[in-house]
């Protein structure tokens, strides 16, 4: 190709590239973006509430906006169905090898869970929530998580004030400003501490093994300089001997727990965690779970009528009796106490709200 034609080329190109903007503007082609046409791409919600929406939302709304619109696959207890994210629990969990990742276990800001709600949810009908009906949900995704009370709305002015509990747990990596100094500096190679001390000995700080017939003669010695047991005094013998007051399986179960009035006034509100699926009380019928009427004292899989797990029958055969012990064992972890029951509740981790809601249901008849 001649180095004339290389050069109309060139100019022609540069030419039609210059005159494109002009083109463009005569011709109509774009526009400005509309202020709701941003808006509706500006979706951001930061950890300090930049972003949020005007709006707010109560646990008793969000209840059954989730009910509605997240259940189906997170359950109604946030509890998760099948493979579908949990999205309450895992306390204590961070350090197992598959932790459940929740705002009351992981997550730091409550932003995430709004963001994500709003930018992303319900599956397949993502942005159809309003303000108030995200408020709500995530106000309900608190409450499942034991971090408010069921009176609870949740709002822009006080979005900042919750504080989830692992929002200590992240640090901000500024590796590049404190280790990295200290690694790409040059090494000191000698002299580098004006004085050298031998403060300790391996041998005496226990981290050097020693001879493992050491360790077996001062246990044998202590075995054969073992005192014979002393004889029973006469006071305790006869406590032996005398026969223990019988009392019935209900008695007995019921030793312990509360009848305070205000213990009691707090499990009822604790109660409604457990109403949707259980009746307690005059008039109380077999729901999606069992009524609870007799419970403390009677044996697990027991009430007539209701079709319970081969695992809840099988436990009740074993001589599982529902004693104020075992409730707040079978509260604090359902699955953990009675594996694969059918209980879809994640259960109650304060030892407060579990000891409020036995005294609640003796209460009322159970």
């Amino acid at each position: 190709m001649s180095k004339f034609r290389e050069l109309v080329i060139g100019t022609t190109v540069l030419t039609v590239l210059g005159v494109a903007p002009a083109f463009a503007e005569k011709m109509g082609l774009g526009r400005p973006a509309l202020p709701e046409e941003i808006a509706a791409w500006d979706l951001d919600v930061s950890p300090d509430g930049t972003g949020l929406p005007v709006g707010s939302g109560s646990v008793e709304d969000g209840e059954m906006t989730f009910s509605e619109n997240c259940a189906a696959c997170h359950g109604e207890f946030a509890e998760g169905v099948d493979n579908w994210p949990k999205l309450a629990g895992g306390m204590g969990t961070l350090d197992h090898a598959d932790p459940l990742k929740t705002i009351g276990s992981y997550w730091p800001h409550l932003s995430t869970a709004f963001d994500y709600v709003n930018r992303s949810m319900p599956f397949g009908n993502a942005q159809s929530l309003e303000p108030d009906q995200v408020y709500a949900i995530v106000a309900y995704l608190l409450y499942s998580n034991d971090l408010v009370e069921d009176d609870f709305v949740l709002s822009n002015e006080n979005f900042t004030e919750v504080v989830l509990p692992n929002a200590e747990g992240f640090i901000v990596d500024d590796r590049d400003t404190v280790e990295l100094p200290l690694f790409t500096q040059e090494p000191c190679m000698e002299n580098c501490k004006d004085s050298v001390e031998i403060t300790m000995h391996a041998a005496n700080l226990d981290v050097t093994p020693g001879d493992p017939a050491d360790d077996a003669e001062p246990a044998a010695a202590a075995e054969e300089t073992m005192a014979e047991p002393e004889a029973p005094t006469t006071e305790e013998a006869a406590a032996e001997e005398a026969p223990a007051e019988e009392t019935t399986p209900v008695e007995a179960a019921a030793a312990g727990v509360s009848d305070d009035a205000e213990v009691i006034a707090a499990g009822e509100a604790v109660f409604k965690k457990c109403k949707a699926c259980h009746k307690v009380g005059e008039g109380a019928k077999n729901a999606t779970g069992p009524m609870l009427n007799g419970v403390i004292g009677r044996h697990a899989g027991a009430v007539d009528g209701f079709k319970y797990s081969n695992q809840m029958l099988e436990a009740g055969e074993g001589g599982l009796v529902w004693t104020p012990e075992n409730i707040s064992a079978y509260l604090k972890d359902p699955k953990g106490f009675v594996p694969k029951n059918r209980m879809a509740f994640a259960g109650l981790k304060k030892d407060d709200d579990i000891a409020a809601v036995i005294a609640y249901i003796a209460a009322n008849g159970g």
